[in-house]
């Protein structure tokens, strides 16, 4: 008699615990992107007006340490099936991140340019094993869930958002703190780096639960394979966004502080730009739930070109928050349409490779942008005309992507 009270009490709280854990696997697992992408990829934004003052940089290397994180990621994103396959996608989570995290320490311990090139190279290619390898998890996490599908991917990706924001009030801070110091930046690295291994103990537990789980089946039993040809438009349409969105992201707190702004006021565009990264899950669940096609990363696309676009044409305030709101809320949302287009699209069997493949051309996109930008910076016109070039960059991977049908 109580066995079966026991048991029906268990029976009446199992769909509130299922329902609870997959909401903290998907937190947990957006801690993934707040490492690849929000802190190690996009802190180096925060740190480059200081670092470039302290080491006589010209904006063509200041942008080459992003094009060789860029490089970095680019090569992690072609091992990344092959390792997935040795080693699942659970392992290769956190033990990428991992050295994502030894790889930020190592950026406060040279000031010379090739060993830190060097190091933004290998973190650019911990940091695509751990986005990819997350990437596919919320795929088969939204899986199990189809009723969420699009908002569990949006959580994964507005992860960005958390790196975004706790860099954004960590690292003014630091280098206020530390000014009076020699190469007092070193120590942004190192707090930074700190936050990357706290995350990485935490995806331990959902690459833990996730590598029990059965691989979701293939409809009707079929095993696809990712033809490229069959996502050709999509795929430019993504490697715009990546050679686009990176001039941004590099270049845009430069900008700021050269028309003016205080760091107050930096973090204060930056802090919103992440919490709009977090938002953006929600606002735009629905229209990847919706469409199969390429109408998604079009529009998102465009609305980034018009984001972009706006501090190059004006340094009035409220023009400049606006820009960092709509950049946060659309950019990661492009990334998950993409995830989204492949799931729509191919059986589960596929997924790995199709999220690999749009992950190459993004970061091969990311390569060109940056040092373009850099080098368009450093002539007539500085950061402003860079940031035109990414904004026409965006536009016309919208008009590419919006001839990628559903299969």
């Amino acid at each position: 008699m109580q066995a079966r009270i026991s048991a029906a009490k268990d029976a009446q709280v199992t769909p509130i615990e299922t329902s609870r854990q997959t909401w903290a696997l998907a937190f947990a697992l957006s801690l993934g992107a707040a490492v690849s992408l929000g802190i190690t990829r996009f802190a180096y934004g925060l740190l480059l007006p200081a670092m470039r003052t302290d080491l006589s940089w010209s904006y063509t290397l200041a942008g080459g340490m992003n094009t060789a994180n860029a490089l970095g990621y680019f090569l992690g994103a072609l091992a990344a099936p092959w390792l997935m396959r040795r080693l699942g996608p659970s392992t290769l989570l956190w033990s990428g991140s991992l050295l994502a995290s030894l790889f930020m320490v190592l950026s406060g311990f040279f000031i010379e340019a090739q060993p830190l090139l060097l190091q933004r190279l290998l973190a650019g290619f911990a940091s695509a094993l751990v986005f990819v390898a997350g990437g596919l998890l919320a795929a088969r996490l939204g899986a199990r869930h189809p009723q969420h599908g699009g908002l569990l991917l949006g959580l994964y990706y507005g992860g960005t958002g958390i790196g975004i924001v706790v860099s954004a009030l960590l690292v003014p801070w630091v280098l206020d703190v530390t000014q009076a110091q020699l190469h007092g930046w070193r120590w942004a690295w190192w707090v930074l780096a700190a936050l990357c291994f706290a995350a990485s103990l935490v995806l331990v537990w959902p690459a833990r639960v996730m590598a029990r789980w059965a691989l979701p089946a293939a409809a009707g039993g079929t095993h696809a394979v990712f033809r490229w040809q069959s996502f050709a438009y999509g795929l430019a349409g993504y490697s715009l966004f990546g050679v686009g969105y990176i001039g941004y992201m590099t270049f845009v707190i430069a900008l700021l502080r050269s028309q003016g702004s205080s760091a107050s006021e930096v973090t204060v565009f930056y802090a919103l730009l992440g919490l709009s990264v977090m938002a953006s899950s929600r606002i735009w669940a629905g229209l990847l739930d919706r469409y199969k096609n390429g109408r998604p990363l079009a529009l998102l696309n465009g609305l980034l070109g018009v984001a972009t676009v706006l501090p190059a044409l004006t340094a009035w305030w409220p023009v400049v928050l606006v820009s960092g709101l709509l950049f946060g809320g659309v950019f990661l949302s492009v990334v998950a349409s993409t995830t989204a287009l492949v799931r729509h699209n191919l059986p589960p069997s596929a997924w790995a490779a199709g999220i690999s493949a749009f992950t190459t051309v993004f970061a091969a996109g990311q390569i060109v942008g940056p040092t373009i930008v850099g080098w368009i910076a450093d002539g007539p016109g500085g950061l402003a005309r860079g940031l035109v070039f990414s904004a026409v960059a965006l536009w016309l991977g919208a008009l590419l992507a919006l001839r990628q049908k559903a299969l």
